[in-house]
């Protein structure tokens, strides 16, 4: 699975940082998570990322392979 914020940002015609600052991360942790470099996102950020972007979960996954 991999993260499809990038996509939905440039759907939505906003910027990483507008994301940075509503999400509350650290940049260290926003990065990764906006990069797709994490193994596991806390149910608190999903729900977060969801409210802010306007979407469900299943907008914000994406089923590739390797």
């Amino acid at each position: 699975m991999k993260l499809r914020i990038l996509e939905i940002l440039k759907d939505k015609k906003k910027t990483k940082y507008w994301l940075y600052i509503r999400l509350g991360l650290s940049y260290q942790n926003f990065n990764k998570l906006v990069n797709n470099q994490t193994n596991a996102i806390k149910f608190e950020n999903l729900k977060a990322l969801c409210d802010i972007l306007e979407c469900t979960p299943n907008d914000l996954f994406e089923e590739y392979y390797k």
